[in-house]
């Protein structure tokens, strides 16, 4: 476990990130259950220059909060007066469930949007850190097909 969470570190403090390491990373971590992901949870992403990563920056994502699987809150931002909240507008209106759902293969703890076309599909990487992948129709939702690779850490 301690290799994977030295990758982990690694790919996470690089200056960039490549997705075929990012990949190989995510094919060695668990899958997770859905009620293994509820709290709320502090985010960040991965230096790949995905263009979400610029509008999670601009919006000032705080991160994540998964109060059931029918109350999934995706983007969780501070305000200018330091509080947070659950950003709507940002999220194409709406906010988020999660489901177990199959993805390369696997089955896993996966966001499922409610206004956007995409998905969130989490692997564990230990018990307070999350490794996610965001995939779907990333093209009609940021304009770009590449996947974006981002992380969660329990927000305590």
């Amino acid at each position: 476990m301690a290799d994977l969470r030295t990758r982990f570190d690694e790919l996470r403090a690089a200056e960039a990130a490549d997705p075929a390491d990012l990949d190989a990373l995510w094919a060695d971590l668990d899958t997770v259950t859905v009620e293994e992901v509820l709290g709320p949870w502090l985010g960040g992403d991965f230096a790949t220059g995905h263009l979400a990563s610029r509008v999670l920056d601009q919006i000032r994502w705080h991160g994540k909060r998964f109060d059931s699987p029918l109350a999934a809150r995706p983007l969780v931002c501070r305000g200018e007066d330091g509080e947070l909240y659950s950003n709507l507008e940002a999220g194409g209106g709406g906010e988020a469930s999660l489901w177990a759902v199959g993805f390369r293969g696997e089955v896993t703890a996966t966001m499922v949007y409610d206004k956007m076309p995409v998905f969130d599909h989490f692997k564990k990487v230990d018990d307070d850190t999350l490794m996610g992948i965001m995939n779907g129709k990333l093209e009609a939702a940021f304009g770009v097909p590449e996947l974006y690779y981002f992380w969660l850490e329990r927000d305590l």
